[in-house]
């Protein structure tokens, strides 16, 4: 059996049709993006600004002549009479070897020198006694000339012995170590018992005299140092200033550190006192070891106005004519503090954002940022509101404020 189908009513009908047209008008509308808020910013007028950061080099005093002390020999350490740090002076004790062997040596030298020193007063009364049976032609020429030559050869195995006697003498006398020189003991390196070869270093001796100021200087400022230019030296902590050059620039990097060794000779007047091997010294570069009276000048910006392109450094310079921002290459030498030193790029009294440089684009146009603190303070127009120096804080909180309507 079939029931009919229900025509709809006359309200569902209605509502359908609704439904429908809400529809054809949804789909053919564009709904329209919101407008890109103007952007506030904070500027910072270009200038010359003194420079902060004033370059001085750490180092310590040495002396200028500092040897690696060792036996010419080899054996056993039998003692070590002297310590790091210790004074010492010329003829003075400093180690010495076991030298029973060379003592050995040395005798059997010296029997050899007393043997050969027979033979040859033998060969010398046989010369003697043929000379005088040629005398009296009872022998040849041939038998007297072997004779001859038979002293000769005595008397050459005599030089011999004796030059080995002595050699052996000298070994022996190598088994102590003896100063040569006034100086300071700076390194230990041997303890009585050790074995040691001929050449090993045992003590590190720094001679008395003329001394160096030892300090590393990095590879952007090596170019700057020169041999023969004045620096200066500040010993601490008695803040003694002393007038010093340049003696020797390193030719290579230190591998570990990768900076460069330079020495200053000390200037020292023969009535001064030297400061002590390893003080701790401060040298002020020929720059500031000239005495200028004018501190240097350079741009500075700080850090948060610096952004990368492409490998590029670039900061926003402000247009107050249009305010918008556009985008400036510029190249930095150095850093000064939190400050980065311009080096080019950008001309004295032009207008460079320091926040918010990361979400700026060329062209965009902007609002100077007026801190809530300066409410009090009078006006400012875009083209004088620069804000220098302005707090690390704020750069980061810089609002995206759109202009009231």
């Amino acid at each position: 059996m079939f029931l009919p189908l229900r025509a709809p009513s006359a309200r569902a009908a209605v509502l359908l049709l609704s439904m429908a047209a809400l529809a054809s008008l949804t789909a053919c509308s564009r709904q329209e993006s919101p407008p890109e808020p103007i952007r506030a910013v904070k500027l910072q007028t270009v200038g010359a600004a003194p420079l902060q950061a004033q370059s001085a080099f750490a180092g310590d005093i040495r002396a200028r002549t500092e040897a690696q002390l060792g036996f010419r020999v080899a054996g056993k350490v039998l003692s070590r009479n002297v310590e790091q740090g210790q004074a010492i002076k010329p003829g003075q004790l400093l180690a010495q070897l076991d030298g029973a062997d060379y003592a050995l040596a040395a005798q059997g030298a010296q029997a050899q020198v007393q043997a050969a020193t027979t033979q040859r007063d033998l060969e010398a009364a046989n010369y003697r006694r043929f000379k005088e049976l040629r005398d009296k032609n009872f022998i040849s020429a041939a038998e007297m000339e072997r004779h001859a030559a038979a002293l000769k050869s005595a008397q050459a195995q005599l030089d011999q012995a004796k030059a080995n006697a002595a050699s052996q003498s000298n070994q022996t006398a190598y088994t102590r170590l003896v100063s040569e020189v006034a100086g300071v003991v700076t390194a230990v390196n041997v303890e009585p018992g050790q074995v040691v070869s001929a050449g090993t270093p045992v003590l590190r001796v720094a001679k008395d005299g003329a001394r160096d100021a030892v300090f590393a200087v990095p590879e952007d400022r090596i170019a700057q140092l020169k041999p023969g230019q004045p620096v200066q030296v500040k010993v601490w902590p008695e803040e003694q200033l002393l007038g010093a050059h340049i003696r020797e620039v390193a030719a290579s990097a230190d591998a570990a550190t990768r900076t460069y060794q330079v020495k200053a000779s000390l200037d020292a007047a023969p009535n001064e006192v030297l400061p002590k091997l390893g003080a701790t010294v401060t040298v002020l570069p020929p720059e500031r070891a000239a005495g200028a009276d004018k501190a240097a000048e350079a741009i500075k910006l700080p850090l948060s106005a610096l952004w990368d392109k492409a490998g590029s450094t670039q900061v926003w310079v402000f247009d107050p004519a249009s305010s918008t921002v556009n985008p400036q290459a510029v190249a930095v030498a150095r850093m000064d503090g939190n400050d980065a030193v311009i080096q080019s790029g950008l001309q004295a009294g032009q207008q460079v954002v320091v926040a918010g440089v990361h979400v700026l684009n060329a062209g965009q146009k902007v609002t100077v940022f007026q801190s809530k603190y300066a409410a009090s303070a009078p006006a400012q127009t875009q083209a004088d509101a620069p804000v220098v120096n302005a707090p690390a804080a704020a750069d980061a909180a810089a609002p995206a404020a759109a202009p009231k309507q």
